[in-house]
């Protein structure tokens, strides 16, 4: 299997009022052709930053990738034009974003909208473009989807939306495909079919999928592999099964101990202490210091690295000298 996107010590910096603070810490991803990352973690942990700099849509200012390759398939997009990252988006990587009411143009027909993509990365007219947005929405479960095709955004249920969403998002089919918190706002049936529809077009488009979210419910379901992300660094990565079934970092161990047992009475669900602290607080040592019961001096001093300590690749002082 081919890496189709690689993501080499990644490091994104905001200038803000307390100076320049590090968004991302450098980060190193990597997803190959049909299979799904997920990447996990609490908000602020620089989920969405990693797709948004993978996307070439980091707002510059405040924002600036420092350092780092992004490559796509070899070639490296950090430093590309702003015309060859047009191009690459939604052709050869598409995002699909955590709200298609915010998304979605208002005054635009959803089939409209599908079908200026088209036209934007295929040699289509504007009826074959319509004709295959409509294509498009039947499969991705619309129904009646000629008529829905002539609908606005409001018209549609939240459901709905991300169906429209993820429908843009393939409309060209993209070697790689980025969800950032998909099912977000949705009930439990409408997630599950969403999940379906990414697992079925991946089998039919071949395409490399990076799940975000915080939820270890949806990494189950669907992940291959699996990211941990705290405080802008990856501190924990390794197969889905072995992060669900052996979590190494007490992080790791947290979100997951946060997942309702269904049917087990005696399964008391624990939080997480604290709360992320913000990037222009974060000292030396390890950014989980503060909430972590394993804490030690060497955690307030010294940053842990990533590396082959325990069960599977993560960053913890605990793991490394054998206390957890």
């Amino acid at each position: 299997m081919s890496r189709l996107l690689e993501i080499e010590d990644l490091r994104v910096t905001f200038g803000t009022r307390h100076g320049e603070v590090t968004a991302l810490d450098s980060v190193s991803l990597h997803v190959e052709a049909g299979e799904t990352l997920g990447v996990v973690g609490e908000s602020g942990c620089g989920k969405s930053i990693t797709a948004l700099s993978v996307m070439g849509l980091i707002p510059s200012p405040p924002g600036r990738i420092a350092a780092g390759s992004i490559r796509l398939d070899g070639e490296d997009l950090v430093g590309a034009s702003p015309a060859r990252l047009r191009a690459l988006r939604g052709a050869e990587v598409a995002m699909i974003f955590q709200e298609p009411m915010t998304s979605l143009n208002p005054v635009f027909t959803v089939g409209d909208q599908i079908a200026e993509a088209i036209m934007l990365h295929q040699d289509v007219g504007p009826d074959a473009a319509f004709r295959d947005a409509v294509s498009l929405l039947d499969r991705v479960g619309i129904p009646s989807p000629d008529q829905r095709a002539k609908d606005y955004p409001h018209q549609l249920s939240g459901g709905m939306r991300q169906r429209v969403m993820i429908a843009m998002a393939v409309s060209c089919r993209p070697k790689v495909l980025i969800a950032d918190e998909p099912t977000t706002a949705l009930d439990v049936t409408v997630q599950a079919q969403i999940f379906d529809l990414l697992n079925e077009i991946q089998r039919d488009f071949g395409a490399a999928i990076i799940l975000i979210t915080h939820d270890m419910g949806a990494i189950s379901e669907m992940a291959d592999r699996v990211a941990v992300m705290y405080a802008g660094r990856v501190i924990e990565e390794s197969a889905a099964d072995d992060v669900l079934d052996y979590p190494q970092h007490p992080y790791a161990r947290g979100l997951i101990d946060c997942i309702p047992a269904l049917g087990r009475a005696d399964h008391a669900l624990k939080e997480i202490p604290g709360v992320v602290p913000p990037l222009h607080l974060l000292g030396r040592g390890c950014a989980f210091a503060d909430r972590c019961e394993f804490r030690t001096p060497r955690c307030d001093t010294e940053k842990p690295l990533l590396g082959g300590h325990g069960h599977h690749p993560v960053a913890c002082h605990g793991v490394e000298e054998g206390r957890i």
